[in-house]
């Protein structure tokens, strides 16, 4: 959505957020200047040698007992058993009995440059303001970014320059990708020409991918999405064309969907990525095959709808730390006002949101228990209520009591997420893999809320705040 977000007339009014702009207080001007300075030239590669001693290690699959971790420079040089390994001499310890250690998280599907506070504009995609949001999703323990779809030209050199740092998770994504002639994304969404391409003949549309791959992405995001009927929907010919094309350069194809009827049109034309869950009816045995027979990625998205209800609940977390961290004051503000609480929880719209949660929830369930493959994903920053940083913690939690264990959602969120967008040295706690970790006080796989406390980042080998 913005990814799936909208998907009729009276959703798109749901939150009716203001367009008025806030000006920047001293402190975040502040702020935004640090970033942008942090994200300068790439740091050269240290050989220094840091041992982290005693933590429990979950290493992309399961949870291990108290271990050694070695890191040298930027990667992980040994892992094993507590007192199995010898320290270097010279080398910083740092004991972490007691503590959890965790790969860092990889957003498949998100947004970046879209959104501040409650509003939605072309001119928020600027390099500063993209460093801030990269800096905020690291400090939530979020390593690489996956900004699928919406982005100007701007992309192609933050991608090449944002990356390799330590001062915020890793940008990558699909450029401005591809969707229907005035279809998805909805002009509500108030987005730019240049954000996305918008083909109307199956050349039109095998030039687009190829320009795009030759800039430098790593999907080809299409919208497949009617929206209920009320717009046009990318054709047959146009999202075969572009999948193909796609293929021929060496990129996957993501596509945004809600009904299983075009995630099987999707699936049989060849498309690599379903990037939001099925929500309008339970998958059928024929999906959950060709899913398998195909290998294609499943990305849930299940807080993309919670997300339009749960804030006028005022749930008691919206009052914790963690929370409050990541939410901008003026959309704070607009969660508290009790007049936007009380006609947010009387709208239709709002039964309808979470009929798809509750769909979203059992189609994934039913899809992992087959064996397809799980990536994750928020959609966060496609709109002002996907809230970057807290919404990956939030989905983890809508995975769990989709029925999935937190071994299982966090697998999707590392080693599985790491698979799905190709990068081989992220994901997992191993030798030769790069040191990006997240270090808990307290064990996920028992309580998957427990990713929330996090004492420490480790970011190539950096120790970071």
């Amino acid at each position: 959505m913005a990814e799936g977000c909208i998907e009729t007339e009276e959703r798109r009014n749901l939150l009716a957020f203001p367009r008025r702009l806030f000006p920047l207080t001293a402190a975040v001007l502040a702020c935004l200047l640090a970033t942008a300075c942090a994200h300068g030239p790439k740091p050269a590669t240290s050989s220094f040698v840091v041992v982290l001693e005693g933590a429990r290690v979950f290493d992309g699959e399961t949870l291990g007992g108290p271990s050694t971790v070695v890191l040298e420079g930027d990667l992980i040089r040994a892992v094993g058993p507590r007192g199995s390994l010898t320290v270097p001499k010279g080398a910083r310890v740092v004991d972490y009995t007691g503590k959890i250690l965790l790969p860092g998280l990889i957003v498949a599907h998100a947004h970046v440059g879209h959104t501040s506070g409650t509003e939605m504009e072309r001119s928020f995609y600027t390099r500063e303001r993209i460093a801030q949001q990269l800096t905020r999703y690291q400090a939530y323990g979020v390593v690489a970014v996956n900004s699928l779809g919406m982005n100007p030209p701007l992309f192609y050199t933050l991608r090449r320059e944002l990356n390799g740092h330590t001062a915020g998770a890793d940008l990558y994504g699909a450029g401005p990708g591809i969707g229907a002639f005035r279809g998805t994304p909805p002009p509500q969404m108030r987005l730019a020409d240049d954000q996305v391409a918008r083909p109307q003949t199956a050349e039109e549309a095998r030039a687009m991918v190829r320009d795009m791959a030759e800039r430098g992405v790593d999907m080809v995001k299409l919208w497949v999405d009617g929206m209920g009927g009320k717009m046009p929907k990318l054709a047959p010919a146009l999202y075969r064309a572009a999948i193909d094309e796609a293929h021929r350069n060496g990129v996957k194809a993501a596509a945004h969907i809600h009904d299983l009827e075009d995630a099987k049109a999707l699936v049989e034309a060849g498309i690599d990525v379903i990037g939001h869950g099925v929500r309008d009816q339970r998958v059928d045995d024929a999906f959950i095959q060709a899913m398998k027979d195909r290998e294609v990625w499943y990305i849930p998205t299940i807080q993309l709808d919670e997300a339009n209800y749960i804030y006028a609940e005022h749930p008691s977390w919206m009052d914790e730390p963690f929370f409050r961290a990541a939410v901008d004051p003026e959309l704070q503000h607009h969660f508290e006002d009790p007049t936007w609480q009380r006609e947010t929880l009387a709208s239709p719209e709002v039964a309808k949101a979470r009929k798809a949660v509750s769909t979203n929830q059992e189609n994934l369930l039913l899809l992992h228990r087959a064996g397809v493959k799980i990536g994750f994903g928020t959609d966060s920053g496609g709109m002002p209520q996907r809230i970057p940083g807290f919404a990956e913690h939030r989905e983890l939690e809508l995975m769990v009591q989709a029925g999935l264990t937190p071994a299982e959602a966090l697998r999707a969120a590392t080693s599985g997420s790491a698979e799905l967008m190709g990068l081989k040295d992220r994901g997992r706690i191993a030798p030769g893999k790069v040191a990006d970790l997240v270090v808990l006080d307290a064990d996920p796989t028992q309580d998957i809320r427990n990713t929330r406390g996090i004492h420490a980042l480790w970011r190539r080998g950096v120790e970071v705040r």
